[in-house]
């Protein structure tokens, strides 16, 4: 699963730790998901497209594999 998240910081002028502290985790949580490293929780996913008033399927695409 690929993400667009650091595209969406940039766009919105946000740190990886501003979007931390709006979902409440930490910095290396969005580290990683950036990353490809960790696919984030549902609920987490969720939250994360609520910050960037996005769908979830605008933050986060499934690949083919996937």
């Amino acid at each position: 699963m690929k993400n667009n998240i650091r595209v969406e910081r940039a766009i919105k002028d946000i740190t990886q730790a501003d979007l931390a502290e709006a979902v409440n985790v930490s910095r290396q949580t969005i580290n990683t998901i950036e990353s490809n490293k960790y696919v984030p929780s549902t609920v987490l996913a969720l939250k994360i497209a609520r910050v960037f008033g996005k769908p979830l399927e605008e933050i986060f695409i499934l690949e083919e594999g996937d």
